[in-house]
């Protein structure tokens, strides 16, 4: 059998035979230049890092373009370094399941270290403040998801954490953001030097949410005389820091128990997912999807990896906008919201089930194309069309990426606005056009709605996923009952609210269709099912 460990990739000819490819290049010697010479740190260890990113400065490793590897640092779950990271040497294996069942297999052998991002372990956080004063280091990039870039409660004050960093000072940030700002402390009393900060989250103006982030703690840092105002300025020299927008593009879901057979039947050893304490999903594998996307504003005032040799497209800031519009308001995120409210409601566990369901794939075609495309800005690096048509041709129908409409419904009242009210509001403000004939992106809505109940279609009751709103979206339906009389405009409180959709949908005139369909969803059992089919004829 063989295990994941530097001394077993040795052992070229038996990875060959189990058909899984191997690093082209001396990992002992890239890891010695990734601690000499630090050139990019990644912030958040998990799937999408492993799986993707870090896939991509391997090519460049396997090609000579580059010497040093990727520092893996982890702020928030330390059980991914010391149980999926230490015990394979930084190692891990990327699994691209394909869509006719057959998987590709590499060694992903570009992480040079890997550390514990915690003030409180004083050889960690010193490699970190190490590694931030050196001239060589050209990048830190983050995927620590976008609750990582908030610093305040749903009170809208700061959380405790961040109030106790902001009365501490630099010195032991515990905050991933205070850590962060501490950090580029380092950097700049080293001689303020040069560094892009590049968000790879998931998330609309990613770059600015992490400026906006660092910018806040750096403030109270100075107001408290924990640093000076040359710091404030040293974030604002663009010649110095900067933080480039980014849109990714590549569905990462949790371990599959498929995948895990399958290596174990190839002879690799030791391919057991663990489930955190802090409830993170990882093995020493990543399965994932083959198609990928990553866009990055070419801003790095220190240099930086060549990757577009690796498939990233570098443009301006307008086009990288342009595609993560195209992407999270039409092309697929508004897909994937759909199939998860309506997949719950219809008693799915998996997308690509979903996308042998009738109504479904009718409905997220009206939503992408028919409402969708009329108003997407044009990238033109990324077609629009291209790019839908292979979210509905390839990858939503794979039946080998375990992906699942109860993961993709979490936290959906901080995605409707990107997701759809960014469509509505287009539609609104384009004279050619009429809000109000929007037909299938309401029934999204009045879907969600529904949803929100907490009863599928057969009147079962299912767990919501985990929404921050969810007790205050719940409140406002208590009186709902599957089956019973709605009492018109119960629906107001949320479709009116701003902060949830970006827009008040009853002012614009779509309350009311929305609660006209979401009443004939409540009628009873096969509801939900009943509704679809008539409005999708």
């Amino acid at each position: 059998m063989l295990i994941l460990d530097k001394e077993n990739i040795k052992k070229k000819s038996e990875w060959e035979s189990a058909k899984i490819k191997l690093p082209q290049f001396d990992y002992q010697k890239m890891c010695e230049n990734t601690m000499e010479n630090p050139v990019w740190v990644h912030f958040g260890s998990g799937n999408i890092f492993r799986g993707f990113i870090a896939a991509l400065q391997q090519k460049l490793l396997d090609e000579g373009g580059e010497k040093s590897g990727i520092t893996a640092v982890e702020t928030y779950d330390y059980e991914i370094i010391d149980e999926i990271y230490k015990p394979h040497d930084n190692l891990s294996i990327q699994v691209i399941m394909n869509p006719d069942g057959s998987l590709d297999n590499t060694v992903i052998a570009s992480v040079g270290e890997s550390v514990i991002g915690d003030s409180g372990k004083e050889e960690n956080w010193g490699r970190l403040n190490q590694i931030f004063s050196e001239p060589s280091l050209q990048m830190a990039s983050f995927t620590i998801t976008e609750k990582g870039y908030n610093l305040k409660g749903l009170s809208g004050n700061f959380a405790d954490e961040v109030q106790k960093d902001i009365k501490g000072g630099p010195s032991a940030p515990n905050n991933v953001m205070s850590k962060v700002s501490s950090l580029l402390y380092t950097r700049f009393k080293a001689g303020s030097l040069p560094i892009a900060m590049v968000s790879m989250d998931n998330c609309s103006h990613n770059g600015e949410k992490l400026y906006n982030a660092v910018k806040t703690i750096a403030y109270k840092w100075f107001e408290n005389g924990s640093v000076k105002k040359e710091f404030l300025n040293y974030i604002d020299d663009r010649s110095k820091v900067t933080f480039p927008w980014t849109m990714i593009d590549k569905i990462t879901p949790r371990p599959s128990k498929s995948v895990e057979e399958k290596l174990e039947k190839l002879g690799i050893n030791g391919m057991e997912p663990i489930i955190t304490g802090k409830n993170t999903y990882i093995a020493p594998f990543v399965n994932t999807e083959g198609p990928q996307y990553l866009v990055i504003e070419d801003d790095f005032p220190n240099g930086r990896p060549r990757l577009e040799k690796s498939g990233v497209y570098f443009t301006d800031r307008e086009t990288v906008e342009k595609v993560e519009r195209m992407k999270v308001c039409t092309c697929l995120n508004p897909l994937h919201t759909s199939m998860a409210v309506f997949g719950c409601l219809l008693g799915y566990t998996l997308i690509a089930d979903e996308m042998k369901d009738r109504e479904i794939v009718k409905l997220i075609n009206k939503v992408g194309y028919k409402e969708g495309l009329p108003v997407v800005s044009d990238p033109e690096i990324i077609k629009p069309q291209d790019f839908i048509k292979e979210v509905m041709e390839t990858r939503l129908p794979n039946p080998y990426i375990p992906d699942t409409p109860q993961r993709i419904a979490t936290d959906t009242s901080q995605k409707v606005g990107i997701r759809f009210g960014e469509t509505i509001k287009a539609y609104a403000e384009n004279s050619n056009l009429d809000v109000k004939s929007l037909k299938y992106i309401p029934l999204v809505i009045a879907g969600w709605c529904r949803y929100l109940l907490g009863i599928n279609d057969k009147g079962e009751k299912f767990e919501v996923s985990s929404d921050p709103l969810i007790g205050m979206l719940q409140g406002y339906l208590r009186d709902v009952e599957l089956g019973g009389k709605y009492k018109k405009g119960t629906l107001k409180p949320i479709l009116s609210n701003k902060d949830i959709f970006g827009i008040d949908l009853c002012k614009l005139g779509l309350g009311e269709k929305i609660e006209k369909y979401f009443e004939e969803m409540i009628e009873g059992k096969d509801a939900v099912r009943n509704t679809l089919k008539k409005y999708l004829e």
